[in-house]
């Protein structure tokens, strides 16, 4: 049977490859996948947490909620990017700098 804290070393790893995808790549959709690691290991502790310590399904509500946000997220961010590439013809960060004026 698969414990707790295996749940929780996936989840850790999924965040810290989250974490270093958003630093290491200057391109905007890698950097929404970063994001999306790190909700989804949002989303696995609340489930872990919830089958090992409550019994309950309040963490698996909340991971669904997380799952939903993810996908407006997604959809939203990748309308901006598209609207970017039309404007910039470039998905890389540094680019976006200069749409503030």
């Amino acid at each position: 049977m698969i414990s707790l804290s295996s749940y929780l070393f996936i989840s850790f790893t999924l965040f810290i490859a989250g974490i270093a995808v958003m630093i290491a790549r200057k391109n905007i959709i890698a950097m929404m996948l970063g994001i999306e690691l790190i909700l989804n290991s949002a989303a696995l502790n609340f489930a872990a947490y919830s089958r090992f310590v409550n019994n309950n399904l309040e963490g698996h509500l909340m991971s669904l909620f997380i799952i939903v946000i993810a996908a407006a997220e997604a959809a939203v961010g990748l309308a901006i990017v598209i609207r970017f590439f039309q404007i910039k013809e470039t998905i890389h960060i540094d680019d976006a700098a200069q749409l503030q004026s």
